[in-house]
């Protein structure tokens, strides 16, 4: 275990207590957990297996372009796997928070197995301070976005290649050089893992320790998790790829699974280890999926265009009309697409300047909610109430983050025989599910502050007004055709 001291040995009377599994059909806990411990061995074949399939998915349609725009995805090798890709992989790994939390990241991921076997060839040094930064995940996440917005990564086998590959080749470089047998790559910088980490929060998986220590979460090497987690202290679910390593179901120590309603540790999230890093990427990642999906169906974005380049060439910056390095923007002239310095420039602008109103906006519902629920009688100090309120939009976050990076998944709906008018009532209610699940959340939350029910419904009017804005600014892609 992550710590020997003789505090965190467990006394007799202690063992003498029957382990009792609780939380939602525990039954079937135990039946996952029993299959999981009993064939983590053999996981490494299944790790080998995803990461020859997602090798061959990401540098195969390189090398083998589709034979034409319309080609089939069941005809045509590079059509077939930018839907594996964009269709079915993205979305459904990200829908499946819900359902498993991050056991895509622990049984699946090719990435962050062949960063930790990378891990045991390197000089696994210590992991710097940058990279164990809060903040590193968020950046990491908001330049692959922005990235595979500018190079075209939805549309041309070579920018997925380079987005994908890039990615993959930072994964095992840094679990290369950093950590000791663990994923630093997993736990510190995979802006998938951070994605994934953040809403599992909602999930119905939960690893609990069976002998738990109180001081809240930790972190440290000196433990056999992978992702770095003071077993003993886990209280949240964001770190945990569900490799089961630590699960020992003979055993009175180590961790085991729970299955829990979904929200439940949003709910009583000052439990589990709240922290501003989080509610800053809900704010972020909505904004920046956002305004990754209006610059290609908003007028303002082409009268913007319009505008700034009449301007640049009365300032005569005609370099900004240069075509960039294929590596960081779609060059693709023999598909009739060529972004140039001048487009590279506005559509990142244009999608940091969504984050930042969607942030803004956000903030300043959280705040006011913050400062009402203190006034209403709630026990959180300003600070705290901010952190804890701004857990509220995380159903609304998780469905932005969807509907932008996982919209080609509607496409897919579409291409099997749905009519538009289904498909945009299916994101409708996919919008109005949000929005009333953040509104049960921030009551939810309101009442573990201490707000009487009857003075909640002022503090809860901000949380209601910034999931209405978020749902509003989503109306071209929840009725565009």
């Amino acid at each position: 275990m992550s710590d020997t001291s003789a505090a965190s040995r467990p006394r007799a009377n202690d063992l003498a207590q029957p382990f009792l599994r609780g939380g939602s059909l525990p039954r079937v806990a135990a039946r996952i957990e029993a299959f999981f411990v009993r064939y983590r061995r053999a996981m490494w074949l299944v790790h080998a297996g995803m990461f020859v399939v997602f090798v061959t998915l990401l540098f195969g349609p390189a090398l083998l372009k589709a034979t034409s725009d319309n080609a089939d995805a069941f005809g045509d090798f590079a059509a077939f796997a930018n839907a594996a890709i964009w269709s079915l992989w993205f979305p459904l790994v990200f829908l499946s928070v819900i359902f498993i939390g991050r056991g895509w990241c622990g049984l699946l991921c090719p990435m962050g197995a062949a960063s930790e076997w990378a891990n045991r060839l390197g000089p696994r040094l210590a992991i710097p301070a940058w990279v164990r930064w809060p903040g590193t995940p968020i950046v990491s996440f908001l330049v692959v976005t922005v990235w595979a917005q500018t190079a075209g990564a939805r549309d041309h086998a070579e920018a997925i290649a380079i987005v994908f590959g890039s990615i993959l080749i930072a994964a095992v470089a840094l679990g290369f050089f950093f950590g000791r047998n663990k994923r630093a790559w997993c736990r510190h910088m995979c802006p998938i893992g951070l994605l994934l980490g953040v809403f599992s929060r909602i999930g119905a998986v939960d690893f609990r320790a069976k002998r738990p220590r109180a001081g809240g979460d930790a972190w440290t090497e000196k433990t056999v998790c992978p992702t770095m987690i003071d077993l003993n202290r886990k209280t949240e679910s964001r770190h945990c790829i569900e490799c089961f390593r630590c699960v020992s179901p003979q055993s009175k120590a180590g961790l085991y699974l729970r299955l829990r309603p979904p929200g439940e540790e949003v709910a009583a999230i000052r439990e589990h280890n709240g922290n501003l890093s989080e509610v800053l990427f809900l704010f972020t990642g909505t904004g920046a999926a956002l305004g990754g999906f209006l610059w290609l169906v908003l007028d303002s974005y082409q009268t913007l265009r319009a505008t700034l380049g009449n301007w640049a060439i009365d300032q005569q910056w005609y370099w900004l009309g240069e075509p960039g390095p294929i590596w960081l923007m779609a060059v693709y002239p023999h598909e009739r697409e060529v972004l140039r310095w001048f487009d590279f420039f506005l559509v990142s602008g244009y999608m940091m300047s969504w984050m930042a109103i969607i942030t803004a906006a956000l903030a300043a519902a959280t705040a006011a909610a913050a400062w009402l629920a203190r006034r209403a009688g709630g026990d959180a100090p300003f600070g705290r109430g901010f952190v804890e309120l701004g857990y509220q939009f995380l159903p609304v976050a998780m469905v932005s983050l969807l509907l932008g990076l996982g919209g080609d998944l509607f496409e897919a709906l579409g291409s099997l025989g749905l009519g538009a008018g289904v498909i945009n009532f299916f994101k409708g209610i996919l919008v109005l599910g949000a929005v009333s699940w953040s509104l049960w959340l921030g009551w939810r939350l309101l009442a573990r502050q201490g707000v009487p029910a009857s003075a909640r419904w002022l503090p809860l009017l901000p949380g209601a007004l910034g999931s209405l804005t978020v749902a509003a600014a989503w109306y071209p892609a929840v009725f565009s055709t």
